[in-house]
C-alpha cells in the first residue's frame, strides 16, 4: 500500500552556492523546512529584499525511504521557480510557487543526495512579478516522500490527490461521480466506497474503469456554517485480488448558483457571501506557516462572523482549505495572474491553472475560481491579454463544469471592457474613501453598474484602508487613525446591506501583510489594511464593526480604547453591538440608553473631565475603556512618517482659507479654487515630463504609485476618485518629486483661496 514520510528535518542551505553539490557540503547553513529566506528583509521595506537563487541539500538514506518499488518526492510549496537534483542529476524543474508538485526519483543509493535550486528572482515568465505583497524565496511548506506499488493512482497528474469527486444534487439524494487517475492499471480492478462518520454507506467495484457512479440516499449536505457536513470518497487499487494501492478524499453534498439580482444560493437559500480576503505571511516567518498558524487565522475570521474568504493572490495551504472545508467557510481561489500581463507568461497562467484546478477540486468550500486580480491596471485593451483570459475561462470550464469564473477587475477599467464580461461572475477592486474618492461613492457605483448589466452578478473583491496605532477624534481620509479605519467600514457595511445583490463582498485584508515596497503610513514594509495586525495579537475596532453586523454570538465592544489622552470638552465614543439594546456609564454615571437602528453601531457623546472609566452593558455583556482630558493633543497618537515630507505642523491653514489639507473637490468647487487647482495640476505635469525615460525612450510616461506606473490617461479615467484626496496626499504620493518648500509654495497659493460661505 501507499506510504507517505515527511522529509522536513536536517537539511542545509546556502545563497552562495551556484551548483548542485557533488557531496553534502559541511559548510551550509543548518535548518529545517518550512523556511523562507525573506522572513526579515521582505518586511522591512526598502524594497531591497533578496531576489535570487538560493540552494537546499539533504542526505537521505535508502532505509529511511517509505516501502514501494516506486517512489515520489512531493512538493507542497516551492516559491516560485525551482530545479530537483537527486544524486547529482536534474530530475524535474517547476514553475510557480504556490501549488504541489511531484518528482520520480530513480537509481536510489545507500545514501542519497536530494539538491533543490530555488529561485525567486524577477524574470517575465511566471507570476506573480508586479503586486503588492512580497515574494518570499524558499522551500516554504512539506516535502515528502510516496512510496507506492508498480501499478498505482498516477501521482503525476498535476499533483492532484489522483482522485476528483463530483456529487450532484437530484432531490434528496446526491449522485456521485468519482474519477482516479492510474498509473500502469493492466489486470487491476478499483473498488471505490463512500465513507459517512466512519463507515461505509455506499461501494462499488469496477473492472480497470476509472470512473464510477454512487448513489447517497437521503444526502446528508454540506450547508456552510450551519452545517458543514463531510464525506470521505476512497479508491482502492485491487491486482489479484490484493489491495495495492489507495487514495481517498473528503468532499461535501451542496448545490449552489449565483444570481444577479438575489447574490449567492446555498441549498437553495439565499446565502449573502460577506467576508475577508487572506494573505497568508506573518512576522519573521513570512509564508513558512506551521498548521497552527493556518488554525489561528481560521479561528479569527470564524469568529468575526465571516462565512466567506478571497483567498488571494494564488493557491494557499491544503492545511487551510481542509480548515475550510470543515468549518463551512465558502472560497474564492485563485492564481497570482496579477497587475501586469506578461506575454511571456502565458504557459505559466495555463500551467498554474491546471494546478490550482486539478489540486484543489474536491474541497467543497471552493465555489468560484479566479482567473486574475487588477491585471488591467496598463489597460484593458490589449488583444494577448484578452486571448490569456479567454483560454483561462474555457480551460477552467473544461476541467470542472460545477464550478463558475470571476476576475477581481480594478476601478479604472470600464464596465463596458471585453475583460469584465469574459468570466461568468464578476467583482471589482474598489477604494473609494481611501484611494480617492469618498466612501459614500460605493454603492451608487455598484447600483450603476448593476442597472446597465443586470444579469451580470457583480460583487467587491476588495475594499479597505488602512490603520496603525495613531489616533484622532476628528478621523480623515488618508490619516492612517484606527478611528478612520472604523468608520470607513461602518460607512461601507451600510452600503453593502442594502445591497442583496452583491453576490460576494471581501474586506482588503483579514490581516495586515507584508509588502516590501511600501513606505507608508509609519511603518514601511507593511500593508495596514488589515482588520487585525500582523502578528495576529490585536483585532483593530473595524474586526469588531464586522463581527457586529455579522456574528450571531452576542458582543460588545467599546471602540478606541488605545486612544486615551483627548483634549475636546465633550467626546465621542462608539459602540458597536449585534443587542438590541447598549447603555453607557461615565465613571458609574449612566450616559443614555440607544436602542440598535438599522445597523449594529451606537453613537454617545461623553464629557470629558479628568479621568473617566466607560462602561458598556448590554444584557449580560459588559465592556470597559477609559479616557482622560488632556490639554494638548498626545504626540504618540499623531502618525510620524519616515521620510515624509512635511509635518502637519509645518502646513499653515488659517480660517476661512484653502490649504493643502483640503480635497481637491472642495477647493474645485470655487472658480478661483479651480483655476488654483490648474496651476498645481501643471506643476505635476512638468513633474511628469522632466521624470525618468520609459522603456521605450520617451520621457513623462507616467507616474509611479505604490509601485505601478499609471499614465496620465488612467488618472484622467479616475477623475471622480481623485476629487476625494487632499492636496497633501496627491504629493505624497507623488514618490518625492517635490521639495517641503514646493509643496509649502503650493499650501500658500491655496491659502489666498476663500472657501464658500457656509
Amino acid at each position: 500500500m501507499r506510504n507517505i514520510k515527511v522529509i522536513n528535518s536536517d537539511w542545509l542551505f546556502s545563497k552562495e552556492a551556484k551548483s548542485a553539490p557533488s557531496a553534502l557540503p559541511d559548510n551550509w547553513e543548518k535548518l529545517n523546512l518550512p523556511y523562507t529566506w525573506n522572513g526579515k528583509d521582505g518586511q522591512d521595506g526598502g524594497n531591497d529584499y533578496y531576489r535570487g537563487t538560493c540552494w537546499f541539500a539533504k542526505s537521505i538514506k535508502a532505509e529511511d525511504l517509505p516501502e514501494g518499488e516506486v517512489k515520489y518526492l512531493q512538493f507542497d510549496g516551492v516559491n516560485s521557480s525551482c530545479e530537483v537534483y537527486w544524486n547529482g542529476k536534474k530530475i524535474t524543474e517547476h514553475h510557480g510557487g504556490y501549488s504541489t508538485f511531484r518528482a520520480k526519483i530513480e537509481n536510489i543509493k545507500e545514501e542519497n543526495l536530494l539538491s533543490v535550486a530555488v529561485d525567486n528572482s524577477p524574470n517575465d515568465k511566471v507570476y506573480p512579478q508586479n503586486a503588492d505583497f512580497t515574494f518570499y524565496g524558499g522551500i516554504y511548506r512539506d516535502v515528502s516522500v510516496i512510496g507506492v506499488p508498480e501499478n498505482h493512482f498516477d501521482p503525476d497528474y498535476y499533483g492532484s490527490p489522483a482522485i476528483m469527486v463530483t456529487p450532484e444534487i437530484q432531490g434528496k439524494d446526491a449522485l456521485v461521480t468519482i474519477k482516479t487517475f492510474i498509473k500502469d492499471d493492466d489486470n487491476c480492478k478499483v473498488k471505490y466506497e463512500i465513507f459517512a462518520d466512519g463507515e461505509v454507506i455506499a461501494s462499488c467495484e469496477e473492472d480497470g474503469d476509472d470512473k464510477a457512479k454512487i448513489k447517497i440516499e437521503n444526502v446528508h449536505l454540506w450547508d456552510g456554517l450551519r452545517d458543514p457536513y463531510l464525506y470521505t470518497a476512497k479508491a482502492t487499487l485491487i491486482e489479484n485480488g490484493e489491495a495495492i494501492d489507495e487514495v481517498s478524499t473528503r468532499f461535501g453534498c451542496r448545490s449552489f448558483k449565483i444570481d444577479p439580482e438575489k447574490g449567492f444560493i446555498l441549498n437553495g437559500r439565499e446565502y449573502p457571501l460577506r467576508g475577508v480576503s487572506r494573505h497568508q505571511d506573518r512576522p519573521d516567518i513570512g509564508n513558512a506557516l506551521l498548521p497552527e498558524h493556518h488554525k489561528e487565522d481560521l479561528d479569527l475570521i470564524v469568529e468575526m462572523g465571516a462565512n466567506t474568504i478571497r483567498l488571494a493572490h494564488y493557491q494557499h495551504s491544503q492545511v487551510f482549505y481542509d480548515l475550510c472545508d470543515e468549518a463551512g467557510l465558502v472560497l474564492w481561489a485563485e492564481i497570482p495572474y496579477i497587475s501586469k500581463h506578461m506575454p511571456n507568461g502565458y504557459d505559466n497562467t495555463i500551467s498554474q491553472m491546471k494546478e490550482l484546478v486539478s489540486q484543489n477540486y474536491n474541497h467543497p468550500s471552493i465555489v468560484v475560481w479566479g482567473l486574475s486580480n487588477e491585471i488591467t491596471i496598463a489597460g484593458a485593451a490589449d488583444p494577448d491579454l484578452i486571448r490569456n483570459h479567454k483560454k483561462l475561462n474555457d480551460l477552467c470550464h473544461e476541467m470542472d463544469s460545477t464550478r463558475p469564473t470571476t476576475v477581481a477587475s480594478v476601478t479604472m477599467c470600464s464596465i463596458d471592457a471585453e475583460y469584465v464580461h469574459i468570466s461568468d461572475v464578476l467583482s471589482y477592486n474598489h477604494y473609494f474613501g481611501w484611494y480617492g474618492g469618498t466612501t459614500d461613492m460605493n454603492g451608487p457605483w455598484f447600483d450603476d453598474f448593476h442597472k446597465k448589466y443586470p444579469n451580470k452578478p457583480i460583487g467587491i473583491s476588495e475594499y479597505g484602508c488602512e490603520a496603525l496605532d495613531w489616533h484622532t477624534s476628528n478621523p480623515v481620509q488618508g490619516d492612517y487613525t484606527e478611528e478612520y479605519q472604523a468608520y470607513y467600514h461602518e460607512e461601507l457595511i451600510k452600503q453593502i446591506a442594502d445591497r442583496p445583490y452583491l453576490w460576494a463582498t471581501h474586506v482588503w485584508n483579514m490581516f495586515d501583510f507584508a509588502a516590501d515596497a511600501r513606505a507608508e503610513g509609519g511603518e514601511n514594509g507593511m500593508n495596514h489594511k488589515g482588520l487585525v495586525t500582523f502578528d495576529r495579537k490585536y483585532k483593530k475596532d473595524s474586526f469588531y464593526a464586522y463581527q457586529a453586523w455579522l456574528s450571531d454570538k452576542p458582543m460588545l465592544h467599546i471602540c478606541s480604547k488605545r486612544y486615551i489622552d483627548r483634549v475636546e470638552d465633550v467626546t465621542k465614543v462608539t459602540v458597536y453591538s449585534n443587542c438590541d439594546e447598549v447603555e453607557l456609564f461615565a465613571n458609574g454615571v449612566s450616559v443614555g440608553k440607544k436602542q440598535k437602528g438599522k445597523y449594529p453601531f451606537f453613537y454617545f457623546e461623553v464629557k470629558n473631565e479628568g479621568e473617566t472609566t466607560l462602561t458598556a452593558k448590554a444584557g449580560e455583556l459588559e465592556d470597559t475603556a477609559t479616557i482622560r482630558k488632556v490639554d494638548t493633543p498626545n504626540e504618540a497618537y499623531i502618525m510620524k512618517e519616515e521620510g515624509d515630507v512635511i509635518n502637519w505642523f509645518e502646513i499653515n491653514t488659517p480660517d476661512g482659507r484653502y490649504s493643502i489639507n483640503d480635497t481637491i473637490g472642495d477647493i474645485m468647487s470655487t472658480l478661483s479654487g479651480k483655476l488654483t487647482v490648474v496651476k498645481i495640476l501643471l506643476k505635476i505635469k512638468n513633474a511628469f515630463a522632466s521624470g525618468k525615460e520609459d522603456k521605450d525612450g520617451k520621457k513623462g510616461g507616467g507616474l509611479e504609485v505604490a509601485g505601478f506606473q499609471l499614465s496620465m490617461g488612467m488618472i484622467k479615467n479616475v477623475y471622480g476618485m481623485a476629487k476625494g484626496f487632499t492636496v497633501k496626499r496627491v504629493f505624497s504620493m507623488l514618490g518625492g518629486k517635490f521639495t517641503k518648500e514646493q509643496i509649502l509654495e503650493v499650501n500658500a497659493m491655496l491659502n489666498k483661496v476663500k472657501k464658500p460661505k457656509k
